[in-house]
Order: C-alpha cells, then structure tokens, then sequence
C-alpha cells in the first residue's frame, strides 16, 4: 500500500468524488447489467492516445483491446497470437459488436522502431521481444514507404500502411468474415494527430485517410 503510487490514489479519489457529486455510481449497473459495447477499438499502447477519452466514452461503451502499434497479426493456428484472437472472438461473437476501428497514431514508438530497426537497431532486449512483434508487419510491401520515411518524428505513411494491414488482417479470422458476409459488421481505420487533436478516418474504398471536419484547435 504504501508503495502504490500517490498520483493513482489522488486520482482515484478524485474518480469516487464525482461519482459522490453525481449522486450515483455508473458502474454498479453496469455490474448489475453487464457490458454492451457497439464497438471495439484496437489501439496502441502509447500513454498518449486513450479511446476513451478521443471519443469522450462512458464506461461500458467501448471494448479496448491496446498493444504496441496497434497491430492486428494474421490468422495463425500455432498460438503465437491468442490476444487478439480471443479478444476477437470475444467481442464479436460474445459482445456482438457492430463496429472494429484500427486506432494508429502519429509518432509511434513502435512504427519507428520498424522503420529504423531493419536489422540495425540495438535490440531493447536480448529477447527483442518489440521486433518480433513488429515483424509481423509486411516488409516487403512497405519497403517503399519506409524508404520514402526519411523524418524519425513523421512516420505517417508507414503508421497509415500499418492500419490498413491489420484491417487486411481481421480479414483473416473467420469469426469476422461470417459478420462481415451477414452485413452487420464493419472495419474501420483511423489515424490520431496527438500534436494537433485531429482524428483522419480511413475511407474503406480508397484506403484514405481524410480528416474529420470538427474544431479546429489553435
């Protein structure tokens, strides 16, 4: 206890404050209820980029699976990615729900490491645990974005290329196919600027990114 970080404390205080203020406590009925969240939103771990807050949520509204670059591996059936294949399953044939969004971001450590590693990067880790997961982006058809990426702090095309893999890679799962060939699931991509607040949503025909009209900020 005494070792539990103050901030978290202070926070969390904070967090039964507003709920005394409100006069309510949201999740006891959605401990009563359950959980039915219309969508599921694979984002990236980055401290900086929360779903919740982006798309000001109210718990219960949004399934969040977060790994490094928001990744979405192919299909396999040796057990490497049993994260995101149970979260999968979950959300979509448990949960039921309507929406996925692949959720990148700009400046993410785990695009630039994929870029400026190609085997010259010191390893974190003797284990290089980050570069086996990066490596289940495609090299090969990134190899001209990733030559074009010449500013370390704007990856941005590769961070694009990456969501469309994934959605290419959800593709993959049967569970999503059979909602996607009955029309009541839908693949999304988006790209959040952290810098400036603007969300760019992926068009599904094109593979575009186009920013979402809204408030400017200043």
């Amino acid at each position: 206890m005494r070792t539990f970080p103050l901030r978290l404390l202070d926070g969390y205080r904070g967090f039964r404050g507003r709920a005394a203020h409100k006069g309510s406590y949201d999740h006891a009925r959605l401990a009563v209820e359950g959980q039915k969240p219309d969508t599921l939103v694979i984002a990236c771990c980055d401290s900086r980029v929360t779903p919740e807050l982006i798309f000001s949520a109210d718990p219960g509204s949004l399934f969040v699976q977060r790994n490094v670059a928001n990744l979405v591996p192919p299909y396999t059936t040796d057990g490497r990615n049993l994260s995101t294949a149970a979260t999968l399953e979950f959300a979509i044939n448990g949960l039921k729900v309507k929406h996925v969004v692949v959720l990148g971001h700009a400046r993410c450590g785990g695009i630039r490491a994929f870029v400026e590693g190609a085997g010259e990067a010191e390893p974190l880790s003797p284990d290089d645990f980050l570069g086996t997961w990066m490596g289940w982006l495609d090299r090969a058809s990134l190899g001209h974005v990733c030559a074009d990426a010449d500013d370390r702090h704007s990856y941005r095309a590769v961070e694009e290329e990456g969501i469309r893999q994934s959605i290419a890679n959800l593709k993959t799962f049967s569970c999503v196919r059979k909602r996607l060939d009955k029309g009541d699931l839908t693949l999304h991509g988006a790209w959040f600027d952290i810098a400036r607040g603007e969300l760019w949503v992926m068009d599904g025909p094109t593979g575009e990114f186009h920013w979402t009209d809204g408030v400017e900020f200043r």
